[in-house]
């Protein structure tokens, strides 16, 4: 009995030890929630199987040395660096005023 209470009175098993199990216990719950969550976005994610098929088809049909030959056909001699307009400017009358500028160019 008497043991019981000095445990009772005693600041560290009546403070420490519930923060201690709450933490280590709470890791334990978090990793078996996210990997619920995890589980459910990979359920999510899976593509109907015909769907699936055409985009494994057309990611091979891409060939590094056919990007190369049509880049290679491109003139890029005659490219002109245009800037785009800015959040405040109108968008309309800034494409306006370039391509006015190009054509005075020209």
């Amino acid at each position: 009995m008497f043991n019981l209470k000095v445990l009772q009175r005693n600041k560290t098993v009546k403070y420490g030890v519930p923060m201690l199990l709450l933490i280590v216990g709470g890791s334990f719950g978090l990793r078996e929630f996210t990997e619920i969550r995890c589980d459910a976005q990979k359920h999510r994610r899976k593509l109907d199987p015909s769907l699936e098929a055409k985009v494994n088809v057309q990611r091979q049909s891409v060939i590094l040395e056919d990007e190369y030959e049509k880049m290679k056909q491109l003139n890029l001699e005659e490219w002109k660096n245009i800037r785009g307009p800015r959040p405040w400017e109108d968008s309309r009358e800034y494409q306006e005023q370039q391509r006015n500028r190009q054509n005075k160019k020209d």
